[in-house]
Protein backbone atom coordinates (compact mmCIF):
# COMPACT_ATOMS: atom_id res chain seq x y z
CA UNK A 1 0.00 0.00 0.00
CA UNK A 2 1.18 3.47 -0.69
CA UNK A 3 0.87 5.87 1.71
CA UNK A 4 -1.52 8.73 1.19
CA UNK A 5 -0.30 12.07 0.13
CA UNK A 6 -1.05 13.68 3.66
CA UNK A 7 1.09 11.10 5.56
CA UNK A 8 4.03 11.38 3.43
CA UNK A 9 3.76 15.41 3.62
CA UNK A 10 4.24 14.82 7.51
CA UNK A 11 7.16 12.63 7.45
CA UNK A 12 9.31 15.03 4.82
CA UNK A 13 8.41 17.60 7.67
CA UNK A 14 9.79 15.87 10.29
CA UNK A 15 12.99 14.96 8.57
CA UNK A 16 13.11 18.87 7.19
CA UNK A 17 12.42 20.14 10.97
CA UNK A 18 15.32 17.93 12.14
CA UNK A 19 19.02 19.95 11.82
CA UNK A 20 22.02 19.03 9.90
CA UNK A 21 23.52 16.27 12.31
CA UNK A 22 26.68 13.79 11.68
CA UNK A 23 25.51 10.61 10.71
CA UNK A 24 26.46 9.14 14.51
CA UNK A 25 23.98 11.16 16.17
CA UNK A 26 21.34 10.23 13.43
CA UNK A 27 21.98 6.60 14.21
CA UNK A 28 22.02 7.26 18.09
CA UNK A 29 18.92 9.36 17.80
CA UNK A 30 16.87 6.29 15.43
CA UNK A 31 18.24 3.92 18.02
CA UNK A 32 16.85 6.30 20.66
CA UNK A 33 13.42 6.62 18.83
CA UNK A 34 13.12 3.08 19.38
CA UNK A 35 13.43 2.91 22.36
CA UNK A 36 11.07 5.52 23.25
CA UNK A 37 8.13 3.92 22.33
CA UNK A 38 8.19 1.30 24.89
CA UNK A 39 7.87 3.94 28.04
CA UNK A 40 5.07 2.66 30.25
CA UNK A 41 6.94 1.91 32.89
CA UNK A 42 8.59 -1.24 32.20
CA UNK A 43 11.83 0.00 32.78
CA UNK A 44 14.19 -2.28 34.82
CA UNK A 45 11.59 -5.19 35.17
CA UNK A 46 14.06 -7.53 32.99
CA UNK A 47 16.14 -6.93 36.38
CA UNK A 48 13.58 -7.64 38.53
CA UNK A 49 12.14 -10.75 36.60
CA UNK A 50 15.80 -12.36 36.50
CA UNK A 51 16.70 -11.35 40.26
CA UNK A 52 12.76 -12.95 41.14
CA UNK A 53 13.32 -16.58 38.70
CA UNK A 54 17.31 -16.24 39.84
CA UNK A 55 16.47 -16.39 43.87
CA UNK A 56 13.07 -18.98 43.06
CA UNK A 57 15.33 -21.52 41.08
CA UNK A 58 18.89 -20.96 42.73
CA UNK A 59 18.20 -21.53 46.40
CA UNK A 60 16.46 -24.82 46.44
CA UNK A 61 19.20 -25.95 44.27
CA UNK A 62 21.75 -24.69 46.74
CA UNK A 63 19.87 -26.31 49.45
CA UNK A 64 20.02 -29.46 47.45
CA UNK A 65 23.64 -29.47 46.79
CA UNK A 66 24.49 -28.31 50.62
CA UNK A 67 21.96 -31.40 51.27
CA UNK A 68 23.95 -34.16 48.95
CA UNK A 69 27.07 -32.57 50.49
CA UNK A 70 26.17 -33.97 53.51
CA UNK A 71 25.40 -36.86 52.88
CA UNK A 72 28.75 -37.36 50.90
CA UNK A 73 30.32 -36.33 54.09
CA UNK A 74 28.45 -38.83 56.43
CA UNK A 75 29.47 -41.38 53.99
CA UNK A 76 33.27 -39.81 54.49
CA UNK A 77 32.71 -40.22 57.94
CA UNK A 78 31.33 -43.49 58.18
CA UNK A 79 34.13 -45.27 56.62
CA UNK A 80 36.52 -43.77 58.59
CA UNK A 81 35.18 -44.07 61.86
CA UNK A 82 34.65 -47.76 60.70
CA UNK A 83 38.18 -48.69 59.67
CA UNK A 84 39.58 -46.90 62.31
CA UNK A 85 37.08 -48.73 65.18
CA UNK A 86 38.08 -51.95 63.94
CA UNK A 87 41.67 -51.35 63.82
CA UNK A 88 41.93 -50.43 67.38
CA UNK A 89 39.53 -53.45 68.00
CA UNK A 90 41.57 -55.79 67.51
CA UNK A 91 44.82 -53.85 69.23
CA UNK A 92 43.26 -55.18 72.88
CA UNK A 93 44.49 -57.32 74.87
CA UNK A 94 40.71 -58.49 76.11
CA UNK A 95 37.35 -58.21 74.58
CA UNK A 96 35.30 -55.79 77.01
CA UNK A 97 38.09 -53.31 76.98
CA UNK A 98 38.05 -53.89 72.91
CA UNK A 99 34.51 -52.77 72.59
CA UNK A 100 34.48 -49.62 74.41
CA UNK A 101 37.70 -48.70 73.08
CA UNK A 102 36.13 -49.50 69.66
CA UNK A 103 33.27 -47.11 70.09
CA UNK A 104 35.04 -44.08 71.18
CA UNK A 105 37.31 -44.30 68.48
CA UNK A 106 34.49 -44.24 66.08
CA UNK A 107 32.96 -41.62 68.01
CA UNK A 108 35.82 -39.32 68.03
CA UNK A 109 36.62 -40.17 64.25
CA UNK A 110 32.86 -39.01 63.87
CA UNK A 111 33.34 -36.50 65.62
CA UNK A 112 36.16 -35.30 64.03
CA UNK A 113 33.95 -35.15 60.24
CA UNK A 114 31.52 -32.66 62.18
CA UNK A 115 28.60 -35.16 62.93
CA UNK A 116 26.94 -35.54 66.56
CA UNK A 117 28.13 -38.70 68.07
CA UNK A 118 24.26 -39.56 69.19
CA UNK A 119 23.20 -40.35 65.65
CA UNK A 120 25.37 -43.08 65.31
CA UNK A 121 25.37 -46.51 66.35
CA UNK A 122 28.46 -48.93 66.43
CA UNK A 123 27.94 -52.40 66.55
CA UNK A 124 30.55 -55.48 66.56
CA UNK A 125 30.46 -58.88 64.66
CA UNK A 126 33.63 -61.82 65.25
CA UNK A 127 33.61 -64.45 63.01
CA UNK A 128 34.51 -67.15 65.12
CA UNK A 129 32.42 -65.76 68.46
CA UNK A 130 35.69 -65.70 70.46
CA UNK A 131 36.89 -61.95 69.96
CA UNK A 132 40.48 -62.32 71.09
CA UNK A 133 41.44 -65.53 69.11
CA UNK A 134 43.83 -65.36 67.01
CA UNK A 135 42.45 -65.64 62.95
CA UNK A 136 39.23 -64.07 64.27
CA UNK A 137 37.33 -62.06 61.73
CA UNK A 138 36.42 -58.72 63.60
CA UNK A 139 33.48 -56.89 61.48
CA UNK A 140 32.38 -53.27 63.30
CA UNK A 141 29.52 -51.90 61.37
CA UNK A 142 28.80 -48.13 61.49
CA UNK A 143 25.05 -46.93 61.51
CA UNK A 144 24.78 -42.56 61.19
CA UNK A 145 21.64 -40.68 60.45
CA UNK A 146 22.32 -37.69 58.60
CA UNK A 147 20.07 -34.72 59.28
CA UNK A 148 18.75 -32.04 56.89
CA UNK A 149 20.77 -29.13 56.54
CA UNK A 150 19.51 -25.96 58.32
CA UNK A 151 16.29 -27.55 59.97
CA UNK A 152 15.88 -25.72 63.37
CA UNK A 153 14.60 -28.79 65.20
CA UNK A 154 15.45 -29.68 68.46
CA UNK A 155 17.17 -33.45 69.43
CA UNK A 156 13.63 -35.08 70.07
CA UNK A 157 12.06 -34.42 66.45
CA UNK A 158 15.11 -34.37 63.83
CA UNK A 159 14.11 -34.53 59.89
CA UNK A 160 16.48 -37.41 58.57
CA UNK A 161 18.18 -37.07 54.81
CA UNK A 162 19.22 -40.57 54.90
CA UNK A 163 21.36 -42.79 56.76
CA UNK A 164 24.13 -44.34 55.98
CA UNK A 165 26.06 -47.20 57.24
CA UNK A 166 29.95 -48.72 57.06
CA UNK A 167 31.73 -51.97 57.86
CA UNK A 168 35.40 -52.42 58.15
CA UNK A 169 36.93 -56.36 59.05
CA UNK A 170 39.82 -56.57 60.46
CA UNK A 171 41.74 -60.27 61.26
CA UNK A 172 43.11 -60.86 65.00
CA UNK A 173 46.91 -61.13 64.68
CA UNK A 174 48.85 -64.28 66.03
CA UNK A 175 51.52 -62.42 67.59
CA UNK A 176 49.95 -59.53 69.75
Amino acid sequence: MRPSSRDTGRVRRKIRACPKRGLKQRFSEALCHGRRGNERGEEGSAVVEFTFLALLLMVPLVYFIITVGQIQGGSFAVVGAADQAAKVFVAQPNAASAQAAAEQAALIALADFGHETSAAQVSTRCDPADCQAAGAAVTITVNLTVPLPFVPFNDDFRLQVSEVEASSTQLVGRFR
